[in-house]
């Protein structure tokens, strides 16, 4: 049975970058321990999220977050591991830059960037929240560990299914999304905060409805809206960090083919276009769909 180990990790992203490689350094070293295939951060941990962490990117310190994604790479090679780096990749001729996850192999090398496909906001003359800040991406990214076929996507992407169905098309056995729900207020009502329960739920669906693992984290900058977790084929939640604290969750995530899977004789047909189950019926009750 083909697995991988993973970390999923979660701190309190700052405006400091160097709080943040600090952090990241020593959660990779937590995980080295624990033998590790992959530890994944959370959206923007090392370079803090524009208009939320530091009020813009021109508040970035370029050279300083180009010498600790260095280093990064340098303790991934060390520990010879795969690293899933949030971050904040620079374009170039005055384009905004990308909210990206930098991918990092066992030998310290970026092989691929996922950049965040669905920027929150409007764009137009005025931007608003992410695209205020940072130009989407336009490309799917996928990796292999020990034989499984992993892909990444950032927060938001999460209420796009459209993408996840595609990322099973390419075969994606195990999903890592970045987020970051923190460092936010209430608005309004305080009682009653829909991230706490949507973001978990609808990563239980997409894992349910594709069949894949899912490792999802947050930062833990008060409030965090919920804690990082790791979600089973089947849609059911396997581990949770606690919230406002940090730490590092392992999961062995194992293509366990008795993990139930509700969809599966009908998802690559639906896939194709065909919404049933089986062959249609040729009948005129059925047809006429105004008769008792």
């Amino acid at each position: 049975m083909k697995s991988i180990r993973v970390a999923t990790c979660q701190f309190s992203v700052e405006a400091d970058i160097a709080h943040n490689r600090r952090q990241v350094l020593r959660q990779i070293r937590q995980a080295a321990e624990r033998k590790v295939d992959v530890v994944h951060f959370s959206e923007c941990a090392l370079s803090g999220y524009a208009g939320v962490d530091i009020p813009n990117i021109a508040a970035l310190d370029w050279d300083a977050l180009t010498a600790a994604t260095e280093e990064i790479q340098a303790a991934a090679k060390q520990h010879k591991m795969w690293v899933l780096l949030g971050s904040t990749h620079r374009l170039t001729d005055g384009n905004k830059p990308h909210n990206c996850i930098y991918v990092i192999d066992p030998r310290g090398r970026i092989v691929d960037r996922y950049d965040k496909r669905f920027c929150t906001g409007l764009a137009g003359k005025r931007p608003t929240f992410d695209l205020k800040h940072y130009s989407p991406g336009n490309h799917f990214v996928t990796f292999r560990v020990r034989g499984i076929t992993c892909g990444v996507l950032i927060c938001y992407d999460y209420r796009f299914p459209e993408l996840y169905r595609e990322y099973k098309r390419q075969g994606v056995e195990v999903l890592f999304q970045s987020f970051h729900n923190a460092r936010t207020t209430v608005v309004k009502d305080t009682t009653y905060d829909i991230w706490r329960t949507i973001v978990p739920a609808t990563m239980s669906c997409r894992a349910a409805e594709n069949h894949f693992w899912v490792s999802a984290n947050n930062s833990t900058t008060r409030p965090s809206r919920w804690a990082s977790f790791s979600v089973r084929p089947d849609g059911a939640i396997t581990g949770r960090l606690k919230r406002h604290q940090a730490g590092v969750l392992i999961t062995d995530m194992k293509l366990d083919p008795k993990l139930y899977d509700a969809p599966g004789p009908w998802r690559e047909s639906a896939m194709d276009g065909q919404l049933h189950s089986g062959r249609l019926v040729e009948d005129q009750r059925s047809r006429d769909v105004t008769c008792l």
